[in-house]
Order: structure tokens, then C-alpha cells, then sequence
């Protein structure tokens, strides 16, 4: 009786209270999440700026994961549980994604379902999530073979690869080893590592050592930026010289200093894209936060205005949105959604369809489109 109240409520809210309100959700304060709340905070004021969605403004509810799948269940449950929430932008990670989307896919006594939009979560996996969630990236199954195609062109055959055990980094060691081994090169090590326990940087010099001894030419990093910069600094420190590759989850170590040069990253989007409206995003993000935009951030803005879009189109009613949502790029449905990371389309399973991936390389403290 107490949530059906409150929802009542929330709906004359949205209805006629000038608010219209969407989840953010990730790890808001670490390095791999500032850009996606940065991205939200322009997206939102350029929209409410322009007169907002049918005269409401938009207001966002942030809940902040700290890259945790046990907190992200307790976000979940919060913005899923507040009515006045009609979607949700999130979650970054995919161990994240992955335990967010039991909460937001389940229509109980915490609340009805609502739309989860991930920007960066790429693990496989995310496309048996439910029919409520939903992401703009493309998936490991896109991201690796990109990287392991890139590595084959720079006639790299023997690759070592060190991968967080977790949902993100088993999918870029199992997509890599497949594609890379499909392309006649050959893993010739493949070792684990617990991200919490990397702090001196020494704990994976083991697997390195023995990598090197093997003939690795290639190091293949699947895991986040702050583990992968110690596993980089590590590699070079115990004298190996050769290419160092990572997926998108790897974007941060542009921000490692010289240590990182010359490190090779697959991104669905790239700051120096050649389209111009990326450009003028990009120089929009530059120009308000003295940064630039990752690709968390320029799928979070693009999320943020097909948001928009459906809002405006199908009003504020949670399975109204989630249908429009699913109608995007669907035979008979609603038009593609072309933003500044290019076209978003999803399949029936809510994976982005037909968006490229980039590999980029760290160049003067940048991550720039690499040319061979």
C-alpha cells in the first residue's frame, strides 16, 4: 500500500511537478567513472538549458557503485526503489552490470522493473541479463578480436595475457585467446590476477618472468586502468620492451605518464573521432572540465539524449520507455539513435548493434587513433 502510494505520487510528479528523473550509476569517484558522471552532469544541463523534456527539467539521481557488485545490488535496489526514477544510466563495470541487472529486471514488492543503459559493461554475459537492460558498448566479443587483429598486423605471434578474475576480464582472456589463436598466433601464458591484492606492483612478477622466458611478444592486459598501469610499470621495470595491449577498460593508463606510451587500447570511441558531431562534443567536454571525454563518457552522453528522445516520445512510464528503448533499430521500429559515438541499434537481446571498434594507442598523454 505504501509503494503503490508513493508511486501515485511520483507519477503526479512526473506527470506535472516539472522533474523528470534519471539513475546514474557507477564508480562515480574512481577514474573510470568520472567521465560518465561528468558526461551526465553537461547532458543534462544542455537539455534543461533547451527547454528540457515536455518542459521538465531533467534531474539526476546518482548512486555511486565504487566498482563493487555487492554495491551495486544496494544502488540498484535504492534508485529502483524510489518511483520517481524512470531509468537509469549503468552500471560501468560488468561484475557490476551483471548483479545490477537482477535488481532492475525483477518486478516485486521493491518496485516495477525499470530500463538499466550500460555504457562501458561489455562482458557477453550481459546480453542474458533480461529484457530490461540494455548497453550502448560493444561487447568483448567485438572489443578482443579487434585487438588481437591489431597485434597480428604488427606481426605479433606469441602473447602473454594477464586478466582480472572477474566477469570484464575473463571475457577479454576466453574472446582474445579465441580470436588470437584463430588468426594462427598462439597464448603461450595466461594467468589471473585479484586486483585488490596488486598494491607494490612485484605480486605479478612471476608471471612475467615466465612469460618472457616462454617468448611473449605481445603483453595482453584485461582489466582496469589502475591494476593494469602497475602491471605495465612491472613489465617494462623486469626488461620487456615489446607491445603492450589492452581492451577498453585500459583507457585510464593514458593518464600514467611516460610509462604508458605507445600502449595499444580497443575503444568503441576515440576523443580525435573524424565526425563532427563528435567534435563538437568533444570540444563542449573540453572546454567545460579541461579534460577529455573517454569512451564512458560519450556513451553516457549519448544514453542521456536517446533518453531524451524516448522520454519525450513515450512519456515517463517505466515500460513505456523500456519498450521504445527496445524498438530502437528494430524492423518496423523506431530509427536508429545517431549520437556522438556514431549509431546505436539494439538486437532483441539489448546489445548495440553494428557500432565499430577503434583501437587507439597513448600518445603525449592521449589516447589517439593508432596507425600502423
Amino acid at each position: 500500500m505504501v509503494l503503490a502510494l508513493a508511486a501515485a505520487l511520483a507519477a503526479c510528479d512526473r506527470g506535472g511537478g516539472g522533474k523528470v528523473y534519471i539513475g546514474v550509476a557507477g564508480p562515480l569517484g574512481a577514474a573510470n567513472g568520472v567521465s560518465m558522471k561528468r558526461a551526465a552532469e553537461m547532458a543534462a544541463a544542455e537539455i534543461n538549458a533547451a527547454g528540457g523534456i515536455r518542459g521538465d527539467s531533467v534531474e539526476l539521481v546518482f548512486g555511486d557503485d565504487g566498482a563493487d557488485p555487492q554495491k551495486a545490488i544496494q544502488v540498484a535496489s535504492t534508485l529502483k526503489g524510489d518511483p520517481r526514477v524512470v531509468a537509469v544510466i549503468g552500471h560501468v563495470n560488468s561484475s557490476a552490470s551483471l548483479r545490477a541487472a537482477t535488481i532492475y529486471n525483477a518486478d516485486d514488492d521493491a518496485g516495477s522493473p525499470v530500463v538499466q543503459i550500460s555504457p562501458a559493461s561489455s562482458a557477453p554475459a550481459l546480453r542474458q541479463a533480461g529484457p530490461w537492460t540494455f548497453r550502448v558498448t560493444p561487447t568483448d566479443l567485438e572489443f578482443s578480436p579487434a585487438l588481437a587483429k591489431y597485434a597480428r598486423g604488427l606481426n605479433l605471434r606469441r602473447a602473454a595475457v594477464l586478466y582480472a578474475n572477474d566477469d570484464y576480464g575473463q571475457g577479454v582472456m576466453a574472446t582474445f585467446e579465441r580470436a588470437f589463436r584463430g588468426g594462427g598466433g598462439a597464448v603461450v601464458a595466461a594467468d589471473p590476477y585479484i586486483p585488490a591484492v596488486l598494491e607494490r606492483g612485484t605480486e605479478l612478477d612471476p608471471y612475467l618472468v615466465r612469460a618472457m622466458g616462454r617468448g611473449a611478444d605481445a603483453l595482453i592486459i584485461g582489466g582496469q586502468a589502475t591494476e593494469g598501469v602497475k602491471i605495465i610499470q612491472a613489465a617494462r621495470r623486469l626488461g620487456y620492451t615489446g607491445p603492450i595491449l589492452g581492451s577498453d577498460g585500459l583507457t585510464g593508463a593514458k593518464d600514467a605518464g611516460a610509462v604508458a606510451e605507445g600502449v595499444f587500447v580497443s575503444s568503441a570511441f576515440l576523443p580525435d573521432r573524424p565526425d563532427a558531431t563528435a567534435q563538437r562534443f568533444v570540444e563542449a567536454y573540453r572546454k567545460r572540465y579541461q579534460s577529455l571525454p573517454d569512451h564512458r563518457g560519450a556513451m553516457t552522453y549519448d544514453i542521456m539524449y536517446l533518453l531524451r528522445d524516448a522520454i519525450r516520445e513515450a512519456g515517463t512510464d517505466r515500460q513505456a520507455i523500456r519498450d521504445y528503448v527496445a524498438r530502437i533499430g528494430a524492423e518496423g521500429g523506431v530509427r536508429a539513435f545517431n549520437g556522438v559515438s556514431g549509431p546505436i541499434q539494439f538486437d532483441t537481446a539489448g546489445d548495440v548493434r553494428g557500432k565499430p571498434v577503434t583501437v587507439g594507442v597513448v600518445r603525449g598523454g592521449q589516447l589517439v587513433t593508432a596507425r600502423r
